[in-house]
């Protein structure tokens, strides 16, 4: 861990945690980099979900998030929101997926990473978004009513606002808190391999991690329902090749699906 720069962070959760780790996981949902972090954060959670509950915070910096809110919020129908554009909308619309609950939120939040890794459609815009709501089964019309609402630009804002309390400059960044409310956090700048935040949770829980049964295919693409070959193959200690060979019988038993994108192999749950 010479390479990585570890830093306190003095702001505690405020709620009692049900596990022995808390993590923080600032991310901007248009970036690059994010379906690299979902798949770490993904055989983290196979692995060692027992020891670990997760927050995702938005940290999309824009000086401009408040005119983009109110021209939002002044469309007077569905029709006129659809011509509006900007990078503030994606962050705005999973706030308001979240207020169908934590789950549809994160369901969202990765549609909308997929989305934006495919690059089929311009994910900044209403009409995509509100697409995407579909696609993760929402109440579509309650997700147009919360996009529009106080409510989600507040929730936002709230993101910005432990993000600039955690001192936290850079994404994605990971911040760790142990049980022990008067302990500090530990704040990891930058995207790293998977070892190194297994060896930060070994090291905040100060014993083995016990490395828990990784479930059936079947049942990964009923949690997750998009992952590439590498996140398979890296998930059950197994080659690529032997991953993409088992991907194709799923394929041929018609339980998933191939999406073709240029950058990597990627799978769908039918």
């Amino acid at each position: 861990m010479n390479n990585i720069q570890v830093m306190p962070v003095p702001v505690a959760p405020t709620t009692t945690l049900s596990k022995p780790i808390e993590l923080y996981v600032f991310v901007d949902p248009l970036d690059p980099g994010s379906w690299n972090l979902q798949s770490i954060i993904r055989k983290l959670q196979v692995n060692y979900d027992q020891y670990f509950t997760l927050r995702f915070v938005l940290s999309t910096e824009l000086a401009s998030l408040n005119v983009d809110c109110q021209r939002v919020n002044s469309c007077n129908s569905d029709h006129e929101e659809i011509d509006v554009s900007h990078p503030v909308l994606p962050s705005i619309a999973v706030k308001a997926a979240e207020l169908q609950g934590k789950k549809a939120g994160y369901r969202y939040l990765v549609k909308l990473q997929e989305y934006a890794l495919l690059n089929m459609k311009n994910v900044r815009s209403c009409a995509t978004l509100v697409e995407i709501a579909e696609e993760v089964q929402l109440d579509t019309q309650e997700f147009q009513t919360d996009f529009r609402s106080i409510e989600a630009a507040r929730a936002f804002q709230s993101d910005l606002c432990i993000t600039r309390e955690m001192d936290v400059e850079e994404v994605p960044s990971f911040v760790f808190f142990n049980e022990n409310i008067e302990d500090e956090g530990l704040k990891v700048c930058g995207n790293y391999s998977y070892e190194v935040y297994e060896q930060i949770l070994e090291e905040l829980l100060d014993g083995e991690l016990i490395c828990q049964q990784p479930p059936s295919v079947d049942e990964l693409f009923k949690r997750y329902h998009t992952l590439t070959t590498k996140e398979v193959a890296s998930i059950y200690n197994i080659s690529v090749q032997t991953a993409e060979r088992e991907l194709k019988k799923k394929m041929l038993q018609q339980k998933i699906d191939r999406i073709h994108c240029e950058e990597l192999s990627l799978w769908r749950l039918k």
